[in-house]
């Protein structure tokens, strides 16, 4: 099966995923429909079909979905951090707004839903490293028992209505059209503020160890997740390497020539879990995926990006 000439809706097109994800979608031959509040970049891209709106717009979300074959659902404007202090409001905006989208995907005869999970917060504080997809979830953030919540949704809608979905349980993206002012992405806010010559913030003493994968792979993921026709439902998507914030700070130093970028330390946030790393042995084994991308040169690119775009 190939997505060319297939009807795709993204759904959270306006954010860093969903601006690569339109992208490939374009270059793959399918007839992209890019839905967010608005482009990531400042204008729409001509080649797609760009929908301004607010996800709780029931009408213009129900014209969107319409005619789709495919729907990757990557809207979620809350962090982790940010969740917490309101958790009525994480469900009210992401887990209602996503049931109501399964509804009119499946009376529009959607073949399947692709949906942006998230990889380090499901799981919680883990017992073992790496985190499989069998092990227990226990998140510490109203954010992501939203996700997961989702997940249970879209098994339920499988099971009662025959709605194929896919998760993918996301480690730490990075790369182009990322934007650094938000609280969520190390790596883009490091290079920012190492641009901008300014000290390098790290939340708690650097040695919380996180999964980080370039964007490329982890768009190649979603084509290889709609794609697939197995009966696995939720897949990790990482690099399956952990490495620390301080390894991070190094590491895109050394990337852009800066020795020994300077920090701040702050304290640490409670909805930062110690360790996260993901096993992707199973999305090797079923969508035939694995990350490609050399750490240097992805760290590179990012860089470069960064320092061209007007984001830094």
């Amino acid at each position: 099966m190939t997505l060319a000439g297939r009807s795709c809706l993204v759904l959270g097109a306006g954010g860093f995923i969903g601006q690569a994800l339109s992208d490939r979608l374009v270059a793959e031959g399918a007839l992209a429909r890019a839905y967010g509040r608005r482009p990531r970049l400042r204008d729409p891209d001509p080649r797609f079909d760009w929908w301004g709106h607010d996800f709780s717009d029931d009408l213009a979300l129900a014209r969107a979905v319409d005619g789709c074959d495919y729907v990757f659902h990557l809207i979620g404007g809350t962090l982790p951090e940010s969740a917490n202090r309101n958790p009525e409001a994480e469900i009210l905006g992401s887990v209602n707004r996503t049931i109501h989208l399964l509804d009119l995907c499946r009376m529009s005869g959607v073949r399947k839903v692709v949906f942006a999970s998230s990889g380090g917060t499901v799981y919680g504080i883990p017992k073992s490293i790496p985190i499989g997809e069998t092990m227990e979830t226990f998140p510490i953030s109203a954010y992501g028992i939203a996700k997961l919540t989702i997940e249970k949704f879209l098994y339920l809608y499988k099971y009662l209505h025959g709605l194929e979905s896919v998760a993918l349980r996301i480690a730490n993206p990075f790369g182009p059209y990322q934007d650094p002012g938000r609280r969520q992405g190390i790596i883009a806010a490091v290079i920012a503020s190492i641009f901008a010559g300014r000290p390098i913030e790290i939340w708690g003493d650097g040695t919380v160890i996180r999964d980080f994968i370039y964007i490329d792979d982890v768009i190649s993921a979603f084509i290889a997740a709609a794609d697939y026709d197995g009966p696995t439902g939720i897949f990790n998507i990482g690099s399956g390497i952990g490495r620390s914030v301080n390894e991070i700070v190094a590491s895109v130093g050394q990337a852009i020539g800066v020795d020994a970028p300077h920090r701040i330390y702050r304290q640490g946030r409670p909805s930062d879990v110690p360790v996260n790393v993901l096993d992707i042995a199973l999305a090797r084994q079923e969508l035939a995926w694995a990350p490609t991308a050399d750490w240097a040169e992805s760290l590179r690119s990012t860089a470069e990006w960064l320092k061209t775009s007007q984001t830094v």
